[in-house]
């Protein structure tokens, strides 16, 4: 185990989601000092149930808020930042933008701002997106394709994509930028999400649905394997100045469309329900698929598990979520 995080003065935000509360839980274990902005104090939410309330600092308060930025950094000598707070959910930001613009745009430059004014930072990860590609002529796509997110939530995540550059660029900040596909891992509660929709619908003896034709291709990647690169990344940007403003993509690599996943996911839980299709439209972006080359061969990177065993440990992840929380029991009876 790496000795660099002991007692490192760590700065997480959004670490209650999906991304941030899987990495506040590696953080923790390898000895950092962490510190997580969270829009009000965890209750029922994975962070809480993992017990990491008692072993982090949690700051109430808004990303977009500067000064508390400021405070926190200065306050606290934080050393390394994860950026990962985010307005996340593409139909949300469909159907009402400006949050998503708001939190994901102004919040990243307020924190970069709050970096320049206060010394001592010296690693920022800054969590970018696939969907900052937008629709891509060619696939996979690397890190020299141009960033041309159309719809709001890829316009929002390259347009902070960038912001990251020009401060990197400018101002030296000694910032990396993350491009991950589509995470997926226990603690997603968003149920209108393929992974977990498609478990608790199974568990619940119904078939699966697929509102879309099935086709849509999309890079799944397992949410221990995301949380293990930012810490890698992190080291990596600490001991070589010269991946400074760099992206990288991580990726499995793997081609996979929706129909795909759900079967997989029926079949690994060893039921013979058959999807339904809806063939509904969709104004999302048709197919994704990363390269992961670059952080193979700059950072030496590989993804540890296949999407297989990633879907396993997920399932079991939600199997006894349902079973033994009050919490879990009643998402799964909900309508």
């Amino acid at each position: 185990m790496s000795t660099f995080w002991i007692d490192r003065p760590t700065f997480v935000t959004g670490g209650t989601g999906l991304l941030g509360w899987w990495l506040v839980k590696r953080l923790v274990e390898v000895g950092a000092r962490v510190i997580c902005l969270v829009r009000k104090r965890p209750s029922k939410a994975e962070f809480a149930n993992a017990g990491l309330p008692a072993q982090t600092q949690q700051v109430e308060g808004d990303i977009r808020d500067q000064a508390l930025l400021e405070r926190i950094i200065g306050d606290r000598n934080v050393r390394t930042i994860m950026h990962v707070a985010a307005k996340a959910i593409v139909t949300d930001a469909i159907a009402d933008p400006v949050p998503t613009l708001s939190v994901n745009i102004e919040g990243t430059w307020s924190l970069l701002e709050a970096c320049r004014r206060t010394p001592g930072v010296e690693q920022i990860l800054l969590a970018s997106s696939d969907k900052a590609y937008g629709e891509a002529e060619q696939l996979p796509v690397d890190e020299k394709t141009p960033l041309q997110g159309l719809g709001p939530y890829e316009a929002s995540k390259a347009c902070a994509d960038l912001i990251g550059h020009a401060y990197a660029r400018a101002y030296g900040l000694p910032l990396a930028i993350t491009r991950c596909g589509n995470f997926f891992g226990g603690g997603d509660l968003h149920w209108n999400r393929i992974v977990p929709g498609t478990i608790r619908t199974v568990l619940r003896g119904k078939r699966p649905v697929i509102r879309t034709d099935g086709l849509f291709v999309r890079d799944y990647f397992y949410i221990e394997d995301a949380a293990a690169a930012y810490l890698l990344l992190a080291e990596a940007l600490a001991a070589r100045p010269e991946l400074r403003g760099q992206a990288f993509n991580f990726s499995n690599e793997e081609r996979t469309t929706v129909l795909d996943i759900v079967s997989r996911i029926v079949r690994l839980m060893g039921s013979d329900l058959e999807p339904e299709v809806r063939g509904e439209s969709s104004t999302e972006i048709r197919e994704q698929l990363l390269s992961a080359e670059k952080a193979r061969r700059l950072l030496g990177w590989s993804a540890r598990y296949t999407l297989d065993e990633g879907l396993l440990h997920t399932i079991e992840w939600y199997k006894t979520f349902f079973e033994r929380t009050e919490a879990g029991r009643a998402a799964l009876a909900e309508a």
